[in-house]
Formats: structure tokens, C-alpha cells, sequence
């Protein structure tokens, strides 16, 4: 009976002991956990994650860096094209009112012309030259201050941009391909053609 007290006791003591070496393991496991975290140390699969989550961040950083750029060009574009709008406004906003001036000037020319073909020793007539030259010349500084100038290619080699070909002649007198005559003369507005000259165009004589 005394033995079998012994080894009750013995397997108790046995017990204990197993008992307080697991939780010795434990609390040592708990500890190391504790001091890798404390060192800044994380499991594999924390370090994929935050890995994968900065790419994600430089992957929008990279797409909001490339949206500014484009907003930055489409700004510039815009604004270069506003600028040109608005240049082109100062510099051709009259053409309406010089294209409805320039038939005056024709006819101011044509009358001047006819009256010219009279008599020269009529003075009334002389006064009305002088008066009829004076108002032109007027005019023509009127015009050519808002960057209006007269196409006259008379002798001129035939150029399509600036000359509409009315008819062509055979003759000896031009080289082929130049402006004989002037119907009509052109206009040009800072250097924008805004009514061509109607002309007659020499051409080889046929042998």
C-alpha cells in the first residue's frame, strides 16, 4: 500500500513538472514573437502585402503624374490657340468692310480714268481730277493703314495663288505665262490674299 502511495505521488510529481515545462515553452515562443515584432521583423506574407500595395500606390502615382501632363498640354494648346484666334482677329477682322470698300475704289479709279480722257484745257475738268486724285489717294492711305494693298501684276509672271487666269493670247511681245493685262486688280489683307486680279495670261505664239 505504501508503494502504490510513492508511485502516486511520483506520477503527480511527473505531471507537474511536464505541466510547467510546456508553459516554460510557451511563455518562451510568446517571447520571441513579442521581440521580432518589437525588432520590426513580420511574417513573409506581410512583407507580399505591403509590397503589393506600394506597387499599387506608384501604379496610381504614375497614372495621376501622366493625367497632369496631358491636362498641362491640352492647357498649352488651348492657350496657343487662343492666342492665334485672337491675333488673326486683329489682324483680319476687317476684311468684310474692306471687301465692300474695294469695289469704291474701283470705281473712284474707272472715273478718274474717263475723265482724265477729256479735254485737258477744260479747268473745271482739271479741278474735278484734282479733287477725284486727292479723295483716291485718301482712300488708298485709308486702306493700306489697315494692311490693304493692292495686287497690279502687269508684266508680272502668272501666278495662280494671287492671279485668276481670265483668258490666254498667243503673242510675241510676253514671255509665255505672263500677265499681259489687268481686268481687275487683287487685294491682300496682311499678306492673306482676300480677292484675286482677273488678267489675261500670254502664251507661245503657234508657228
Amino acid at each position: 500500500m505504501s508503494n502504490e502511495k510513492e508511485a502516486a505521488v511520483e506520477n503527480s510529481a511527473d505531471e507537474v513538472q511536464v505541466e510547467v515545462e510546456v508553459e516554460v515553452e510557451v511563455e518562451a515562443e510568446a517571447e520571441v514573437e513579442v521581440n521580432d515584432a518589437a525588432n520590426g521583423e513580420a511574417p513573409a506574407q506581410s512583407h507580399e502585402e505591403l509590397l503589393l500595395t506600394l506597387q499599387d500606390a506608384q501604379a496610381k502615382a504614375d497614372e495621376h503624374w501622366n493625367q497632369l501632363l496631358m491636362a498641362r498640354a491640352d492647357l498649352s494648346n488651348a492657350q496657343r490657340r487662343a492666342e492665334r484666334d485672337l491675333a488673326n482677329a486683329h489682324k483680319f477682322g476687317v476684311e468684310k468692310l474692306a471687301l465692300e470698300l474695294i469695289p469704291i475704289k474701283d470705281s473712284m479709279e474707272m472715273g478718274l480714268a474717263a475723265v482724265a480722257e477729256g479735254d485737258e484745257q477744260d479747268e473745271g475738268r482739271a479741278r474735278v481730277i484734282e479733287g477725284m486724285e486727292l479723295t483716291l489717294q485718301m482712300f488708298s492711305g485709308v486702306l493700306d493703314k489697315f494692311g490693304v494693298k493692292e495686287v497690279n501684276p502687269q508684266g508680272d509672271k502668272f501666278n495662280p495663288d494671287f492671279h485668276q487666269a481670265m483668258s490666254m493670247q498667243e503673242t510675241a511681245n510676253f514671255a509665255p505665262n505672263t500677265v499681259m493685262d489687268v481686268f481687275q486688280k487683287g487685294y491682300v489683307l496682311n499678306e492673306r490674299l482676300i480677292r484675286p486680279a482677273m488678267v489675261v495670261v500670254s502664251k507661245a505664239a503657234a508657228e
